[in-house]
């Protein structure tokens, strides 16, 4: 859990902000239109569609762009084919990693993802070598803000049912059951919280450390590759990224 917010966190002081949310608007975009496709454009009865709606909307992603991926995908404007798929492999020092990728040719993802693991120290490999060290959760994180009181917060989450509630510095994350994802989602949001993540995620049971300077470095640049290439939607880990990880690995 920590790590996916330490490196939401790290990825922010990069700078490129502009080019990074073009291309995450193209990711999410893909992602309502499948979501559409598969179960309706009413997000009121497609869960799949209203969860994707508010990542988007998480991500500040225009209402625009949001109609014209739930129209493509109902095939009001013409719908491409993308079809979900899940890579798994080890990056740099042993990380389990686990890709999900939306797309419209499976030979040209694989091959750009087997590269990116080749490149940097990893490997990928067969299907469910990693997915047993990770549990489907509802993930919700908010921002710390001076009219949230934790504790307030907090009760209403557990009293909701969440399964965990933690905080530091940057904000507050809840994790849910998949099945409660959706209503706790909705009652924070009907009690006036906005939220910087909310999405059904995989969370790693444990989390390993890099001791070595150079899987660090490759592991950043593993992500980055990834995160780079249209195809992937969510890129999960078990590296615990260390809280004073140095800016010059990022440069």
């Amino acid at each position: 859990m920590a790590g996916h917010s330490k490196w939401n966190n790290i990825k922010n002081k990069k700078g490129k902000e502009d080019a990074k949310r073009a291309k995450e608007f193209t990711k999410l975009g893909r992602y309502i239109m499948v979501a559409a496709k598969e179960g309706g454009a009413d997000p009121e009865y497609n869960p799949a569609l209203k969860a994707a709606i508010e990542k988007a909307k998480a991500s500040n992603m225009p209402n625009d762009n949001i109609e014209r991926a739930i129209k493509k995908g109902s095939g009001e404007l013409g719908a491409d084919n993308y079809e979900d798929i899940i890579y798994e492999g080890y990056g740099p020092g042993g990380i389990a990693v686990f890709v999900s990728c939306l797309t419209d040719n499976r030979n040209r993802t694989a091959s750009e993802v087997r590269h990116a693991f080749d490149k940097f120290g990893g490997n990928l490999g067969q299907s469910g070598c990693v997915s047993f060290m990770f549990n489907r959760k509802g993930l919700l994180a908010i921002e710390k803000k001076d009219n949230i009181d934790e504790e307030e917060l907090m009760l209403q989450s557990i009293d909701l049912g969440a399964e965990d509630f933690s905080s530091d510095e940057d904000g507050y994350e809840i994790i849910t059951n998949v099945e409660d994802f959706n209503q706790i989602r909705d009652s924070l949001s009907d009690s006036g919280y906005e939220f910087a993540v909310a999405e059904l995620a995989f969370l790693p049971q444990n989390t390993t450390e890099l001791n070595n300077e150079k899987d660090v470095k490759n592991m950043i640049k593993l992500i980055e590759l990834l995160e780079d290439n249209d195809d992937v939607q969510d890129i999960y880990h078990n590296w615990e990224i260390p809280d004073d990880l140095e800016l010059e690995y990022l440069r």
